[in-house]
């Protein structure tokens, strides 16, 4: 990256933290700003970094994001639809017509592809979101890539996979005693490490390529069941007993189960050149394992 990098991230969760590390780690030259619901902070740290934090919530935010955007070259917007409405379009669309960007990142979700009954989907596949969040999902996306098309801004679209981190797993679940087994047939979930989400984020800065969108996933889809009972092996700990789908009371919960498909990365690995650290759920969870006192 041979241009300084002036980040800006909307939402600061574990994604665009984990990005933040990784550009950390490789010793890229860059200042970033965030959003936060809480109060601003002008001298916030994060892995050795100085930032600032500025307030956003709904459509209160604090005015000082105006004149950072306008500073800013690279955007990473990962703050989710509320309420159905893309709060990010919603108050800054303006911004982003007035300002020269380098590079704009969507964060989506493969939520938009809806059930395929175990089938294997790619970028081109039909969405058919099922669940309230995958149809915010794509109608936030269908707004991105109108300003793309619209006015040519360096726009992609990441749609992630099940996200798993050092701090979020299965391996904390069972420990928690909160892991659970959905008893359903032909059950397939893609899932991806914040650690490789953050590494093809750095990769699509590294190779630009405006109005594309990409699946973020690993090599292995699969049960729910199998990731658990794995992770249950790891620990040394009883399998959790399997529950069925109609006794899942959170209607978020169950809308993500009753969803089923495999996703394929073909286009992150082939486009953005992303040699994933963790290919399967095995290799994530064992390092995770690793990591425990």
């Amino acid at each position: 990256m041979a241009k300084e990098l002036k980040l800006f991230c909307f939402g600061f969760g574990q994604v665009a933290q984990y990005f933040v590390k990784s550009l950390v780690s490789q010793k890229c030259e860059f200042d970033f700003v965030t959003t936060t619901t809480s109060k601003t902070s002008f001298n916030k740290k994060i892995f050795g970094k100085n930032y600032k934090s500025l307030f956003f919530e709904g459509n209160d935010y604090d005015p000082a994001i105006l004149n950072e955007l306008s500073n800013s070259n690279n955007v990473l917007v990962s703050i989710p639809p509320v309420s159905d409405e893309d709060l990010v379009l919603k108050n800054f669309t303006d911004e982003f017509k007035n300002n020269k960007f380098d590079w704009i990142t969507y964060l989506s979700s493969t939520s938009v592809y809806g059930d395929k009954n175990g089938e294997w989907v790619d970028e081109n596949s039909e969405t058919l979101p099922t669940s309230s969040k995958g149809k915010a999902r794509l109608r936030s996306e269908k707004l991105w890539m109108n300003l793309y098309k619209q006015y040519q801004m360096p726009i992609r679209i990441f749609r992630l996979a099940g996200i798993y981190s050092l701090e979020h797993n299965v391996i904390n679940k069972l420990k928690n005693n909160t892991a659970r087994i959905i008893d359903k047939k032909n059950q397939f979930f893609s899932r991806i490490h914040t650690d490789d989400i953050a590494q093809a984020l750095v990769k699509s800065i590294e190779r630009p390529s405006s109005g594309e969108v990409y699946n973020i996933c690993d090599d292995y889809p699969c049960s729910n069941e199998e990731v658990t009972v794995y992770a249950a092996n790891l620990l040394k700990v009883p399998i959790p007993q399997k529950i069925k789908l109609d006794t899942i009371e959170n209607e978020m919960s169950k809308s993500f189960y009753k969803d089923s498909k495999r996703v394929k990365n073909t286009k992150m690995k082939e486009n953005l050149k992303v040699k994933l650290k963790y290919p399967t759920y095995k290799e994530g969870l064992s390092n995770i394992y690793s990591h425990l006192s």
